[in-house]
């Protein structure tokens, strides 16, 4: 008796749970209408709009793979001192919020201070431009990827670099040929995330690059100078994009993950 209640008090605050999540999505999906997608198109500042966010999220996950797999690595395989406040430190873009990240992006890669005076050298600029835009993306999403990734790394156990290494292989690779395939859907996993959650990013993007405009600062800026009816329609589509996406991303890494276990 008293497993069935608890089994029952489970469901229905599973129930609560999917409704409260689902019901704004479900709304916003089937709102979806030949009218609304011939709207779309033929804004071509919202199909820019849209298109420039997926790059920029692409990008900023591929700068995130350059950096964050090294770092991931390392943290996963050595222990030293301070190592816990690295970690920490990692983490900290995802704690604080977002529009407190664009301040401080702002605070130092704007066009008057330091690093922003730095990179203007060189003639790149962040503010209002396409690299502020995956800047922000990157700095709020990155933590994802590497503790996804160092995640896998851990997975891996060690002995079999030691190995490859006794074999002839050089320390890259072992790691290229090795750990790299033994973790790939960890890593997969924290790209998938990283993407996602870039492809999302308002609060640091609107302060530090406004212009050019990715969608949720444009639904913001519709929602602001216009109301619901203007800002819905790229919301919808957005929502769509995402979820297509999504879904064929997660069915990939399923695939790599079943293959890998296979293969084990």
């Amino acid at each position: 008796m008293k497993n069935s209640l608890f089994n029952l008090i489970l469901k229905v605050l599973f129930v609560i749970l999917l409704i409260l999540i689902a019901a704004p999505i479900v709304n916003m999906l089937i709102s979806l209408s030949p009218g609304l997608i011939k709207y779309v198109v033929r804004d071509k500042e919202i199909v820019r709009s849209i298109l420039f966010t997926l790059e920029a999220s692409l990008y900023a996950t591929l700068f995130g793979f350059l950096l964050g797999i090294p770092a991931a690595y390392l943290l996963a395989r050595n222990d030293f001192w301070g190592k816990g406040v690295i970690e920490a430190i990692v983490d900290i873009p995802v704690m604080f919020p977002h529009s407190a990240a664009g301040i401080a992006l702002l605070s130092i890669y704007g066009s008057r201070f330091i690093f922003g005076k730095i990179f203007a050298f060189f003639g790149i600029e962040f503010v209002d431009t396409a690299l502020g835009v995956i800047l922000g993306m990157f700095f709020v999403s990155f933590s994802y990827l590497v503790n996804s990734a160092k995640e896998g790394f851990k997975k891996v156990d060690i002995h079999l670099e030691y190995v490859a290494q006794n074999l002839g292989a050089t320390r890259f690779q072992a790691f290229r040929h090795v750990v790299l395939p033994n973790s790939f859907s960890d890593i997969l996993s924290g790209m998938i995330m990283m993407w996602a959650r870039g492809l999302s990013e308002f609060g640091a993007v609107v302060i530090l690059a406004y212009h050019p405009m990715t969608a949720p600062v444009m639904i913001y800026e519709r929602f602001t100078s216009f109301g619901l009816q203007y800002s819905k329609p790229i919301s919808v589509i957005m929502i769509y994009v995402s979820l297509i996406i999504f879904i064929a991303l997660r069915f990939l890494q399923h695939k790599i993950t079943v293959r890998d276990k296979r293969k084990r």
